[in-house]
């Protein structure tokens, strides 16, 4: 061995000093060239400004300040917009909301969602802009993305709280469609760190204040109703006794189906049926193996006394299709059935897997919509909401067809989104516009989110989806509930207005203590 290192050691020597000296650099050249490779490698992370991939990821997550689609050409439209309608205001005279979607979901239902929000959002926002009557500060709209599942939700909320202190100068936070964990965990951080949010479609008793007279989620306001609310709304309408029904529901369920659970058990207390689960899977946007589950779930069913015509589904849109489509297979086809259910109703509009034969054969399906367009077009109540809001929207919504305000592609109303995102948008601009002092151009980002428990009486927002009335928590009080049922066309058919208490508000729309 000693021998052989002498040796290489002597073959070195002879090595000419220009060949020691090219090799040598060669070599740190290599070295050099690998580590700039690992290192862009690394850091070419950006998809656009504000907007990067997490390590792991190839989702886009962060806030848009751009034209940035997040690869979703459905948004392209709506997206160049608000680009536009951003980029016609003056630094200093602006504050920034941020739009908080799953811009890069992956299932249909989910991206009809996140794009009729997006469409009511920016309608909103530009109202704001151009019929304010001399009203600042304006209005500028971000995108936030917390990704598909909402599992990037610290990189997103990073993001807007650094954008709270910079010439970005956010003040609220809107949007928050879905009631999940990731979601829950969001709103937490984000009231947190003092930045108010305004939910739209979010209707989980346990993601709103007020609760057991706590308020774990400071600054938060909400338009829509929670889980208990519609279920009380949707008993008023029904007047469905224990005896005639009985429950369907998730387990271990998720922020919106154990809520809706709840709120279902207390109406149906003294039920000689009890409740019947299924476990569906963890993402309840898979088909997963439920439909199995249904199919014995509706056997029983059949058992049951015939005098049993009612069932309440407390679950997720996929679920709630697959039950109706094995309820509609039922071996009882003599007998009748009403499946009542929450919000997520809506997302079965033109669902191409829905049996649309079900809807024919005895199976009727009503549930609690967030808002509806025909809501206010007939027999409206003198309280609780009017026309006025609705045509208003269906103003812009015509203008939004074309320059200056659009194109902003088809927008579908039926679902209720774009109009509870509107609302939720419109409220945002309320607390911001409120929180202003006089003479002054930006509101302190504090002052924002102690607006919400004077929006009521004389204050309150008048929206499209009716009146929005704060109670000292920041909930709506007594909101109007459209009572909708599906068609076997797979349209949305409106049936009645309901109220949580029972009826509309008095005209002054004033919460009870």
């Amino acid at each position: 061995m000693r021998r052989r290192l002498r040796e290489l050691f002597e073959e070195i020597r002879t090595i000419p000093v220009y060949r020691y000296t090219a090799l040598v650099v060669a070599a740190v050249l290599v070295a050099g060239l690998v580590v700039l490779v690992r290192t862009a490698l690394r850091e070419d992370r950006s998809c656009a400004a504000g907007v990067a991939r997490p390590e792991g990821s190839d989702e886009c997550v962060g806030v848009s300040t751009s034209a940035f689609d997040f690869g979703r050409r459905r948004l392209a439209d709506t997206v160049r917009a608000v680009a536009r309608e951003n980029s016609r205001l003056k630094a200093g005279t602006y504050v920034s909301v941020a739009l908080f979607e799953p811009f890069t979901a992956t299932d249909t239902d989910t991206m009809n969602d996140v794009l009729h929000e997006l469409q009511g959002a920016y309608l909103a926002q530009y109202a704001a802009n151009h019929d304010n009557n001399g009203e600042t500060p304006f209005i500028r709209l971000v995108l936030a993305n917390p990704g598909a599942t909402g599992a990037h939700w610290e990189q997103a909320v990073d993001r807007i709280v650094a954008m709270t202190k910079s010439s970005d100068r956010l003040r609220a936070v809107t949007g928050i469609g879905m009631s999940t964990d990731n979601n829950k965990k969001a709103v937490a951080e984000l009231t947190r760190r003092g930045i108010p949010v305004v939910g739209s479609s979010i209707t989980a008793d346990d993601l709103a204040n007020g609760q057991r007279g706590k308020d774990p989620y400071p600054g938060l306001a909400r338009v829509s109703p929670t889980n208990t609310d519609e279920a009380r709304a949707l008993a008023s309408f029904a007047k469905v006794t224990a005896d005639r029904a009985l429950l369907v529901y998730d387990k271990p369920g998720d922020p919106y189906t154990k809520t809706l659970q709840q709120a279902f058990t207390t109406l149906l207390k003294g039920s000689p049926y009890g409740s019947w689960p299924f476990t569906p899977p963890a993402d309840r946007s898979q088909e997963g193996s439920t439909p199995n589950t249904f199919r014995q779930i509706t056997d029983l069913v059949c058992d049951t006394d015939a005098k049993l015509d009612t069932v309440f589904f407390a679950g997720r849109h996929t679920q709630l299709r697959q039950f109706i489509n094995a309820l509609g297979r039922r071996g009882c086809q003599s007998r009748k059935f009403t499946v009542l259910t929450g919000d997520e109703g809506s997302y079965l509009t033109g669902d191409s897997q829905l049996d649309a034969s079900a809807l024919q054969h005895g199976v009727s399906v009503r549930y609690t919509a967030l808002a509806h367009p025909d809501a206010w077009l007939k027999n409206a109540p003198a309280t609780g909401g009017s026309a006025q809001g609705s045509a208003e929207l269906d103003k812009l919504l015509a203008a939004a067809k074309a320059a200056p305000v659009g194109p902003i592609g088809t927008v579908a109303l039926a679902d209720g989104q774009s109009i509870i995102a509107y609302d939720a948008m419109q409220l945002a601009v309320h607390g911001v516009r409120e929180a202003t002092p006089n003479q002054q151009k930006i509101p302190p980002l504090s002052d924002v989110g102690l607006q919400w428990p004077q929006v009521k009486g004389s204050l309150r927002v008048s929206g499209a989806s009716g009146w929005i009335c704060l109670d000292v928590h920041g909930n709506p009080y007594d909101k109007a509930v459209p009572i909708v049922e599906l068609t076997p066309k797979g349209t949305a058919r409106f049936v009645k207005l309901a109220w949580p208490e029972g009826r509309p508000p008095s005209k002054e729309c004033l919460p009870p203590a």
